[in-house]
């Protein structure tokens, strides 16, 4: 993720019950910090698919923690 943020004002149309769930499931405490956080997931999730498909499976894993 960059370093630095562009923020800017956006108007969009969301529905209101997911917004409340992704707060709850986010502990968000506002909508744009929900907001923010189911972003920042989403990029990161990406992130972690794209090296998966990279290793098409051949790659293993290993426990590090016990």
């Amino acid at each position: 993720m960059a370093a630095t943020s562009s923020l800017r004002h956006k108007h969009v149309r969301i529905d209101q019950i997911k917004l409340e769930k992704a707060k709850k499931v986010l502990d968000a405490r506002t909508d744009t910090e929900a907001l923010d956080r189911a972003l920042t997931l989403v990029v990161t999730e990406g992130g972690i698919d794209a090296a998966l498909r990279a290793v098409g499976g051949k790659g293993s894993f290993k426990k590090v923690f016990r």
